[in-house]
């Protein structure tokens, strides 16, 4: 079979399962599914920023900032989520902006503190502001749109209208990567002295990358409140980075769709062990270390491995960043 036509096909039974799996959910994993939408919207973004092969920790708390966004314009000045949401990235592309400044002077190991320091400092400022931003306690009050007759507190409606935002900014990111930016990116990763020698303003392609993915992540983190309704400065802790850094560990990142695998693959996982609460931290533990044992280029590389075994000719350990 022609190989555009098997993705032709595949992508066809893709959409018809996200368009019908809802209808066959309770209204707890409905819920469930809503955030699995969302969060790979946040790994997808996580991932443009390692290109450029930086690993931040302030992630979470860029989605954060674009939740706090959001919420602000809608209650202060009733925004709806249609001009929340890119406000939403915007503002977190402009945090993020001015954070390149300092983080930027600093780079692997350096620069992963620097970002994690920095993330603390504006959770604080959430923590510590009763006005505007609520302290501990948080803002709630946060309604998702209105469009026509159709209500988006439904868990049904508000999904596809999640999937739709996350599509196109999948789309976007896709294409951004498949870009001579994308093309750029991946040559400061990998060869950064001779792309400095061609002219390559590293550090700038560098400052573009954290930015791409802060807006995205932003536009993330407006989903998510409008569903909520409520944001407080807890749920964008270091907890909820760690589970980033394992669902684009655990799936892989030399390929678009890895980080996705991971998350959607650990989620439904998560929710299996569910009945295992106290154990579910040491559970996590394991998983991540057998996945950096046996699978270091994540899930992604399983179907490398497979045709190797069966012969067809593809290295299971050829890390192949043309093929998307």
């Amino acid at each position: 079979m022609n190989s555009k036509l098997k993705k032709v096909i595949g992508s066809l039974v893709l959409m018809a399962v996200l368009i019908t799996i809802p209808h066959f959910l309770k209204f707890h994993h409905q819920d469930l599914l809503i955030f699995l939408t969302i969060n790979v919207l946040v790994v997808a973004s996580y991932r443009i920023v390692t290109l450029t092969g930086e690993w931040s920790l302030i992630h979470a708390v860029m989605m954060g900032v674009g939740g706090y966004t959001a919420t602000l314009l809608f209650k202060n000045f009733e925004l709806g989520m249609w001009f929340t949401l890119p406000l939403a990235g915007g503002v977190s592309a402009l945090v993020a902006g001015i954070l390149c400044f300092p983080l930027f002077r600093m780079t692997q190991f350096y620069f992963l503190i620097g970002s994690f320091a920095a993330g603390e400092a504006i959770r604080l400022v959430w923590i510590q502001n009763v006005s505007p931003f609520g302290g501990t306690g948080g803002l709630s009050g946060v309604e998702p749109p209105m469009l026509g007759g159709i209500d988006f507190l439904d868990a049904i409606p508000y999904y596809y209208l999640s999937l739709v935002v996350v599509g196109f900014c999948l789309f976007i990111l896709y294409r951004i990567e498949n870009s001579r930016i994308g093309l750029t990116l991946h040559a400061v990763h990998w060869k950064a002295p001779l792309a400095e020698s061609v002219g390559v303003d590293t550090w700038r392609y560098r400052a573009l990358a954290f930015v791409i993915g802060s807006f995205f992540v932003g536009i993330a983190g407006g989903l998510k409140v409008h569903y909520l309704g409520t944001i407080t400065p807890n749920q964008f802790g270091i907890g909820f980075m760690v589970f980033i850094l394992i669902w684009v560990i655990v799936g892989g990142y030399n390929k678009f769709y890895g980080p996705i695998i991971g998350v959607v693959a650990l989620t439904v996982f998560d929710e299996s062990i569910r009945s295992f609460e106290e154990i579910r931290p040491a559970i996590y533990g394991a998983v991540l270390i057998i996945s950096i044992l046996f699978l270091p280029l994540g899930l992604e590389s399983i179907p490398a491995k497979f045709r190797a075994w069966f012969g067809i000719g593809a290295d299971p350990k050829a890390s192949t960043l043309t093929d998307k």
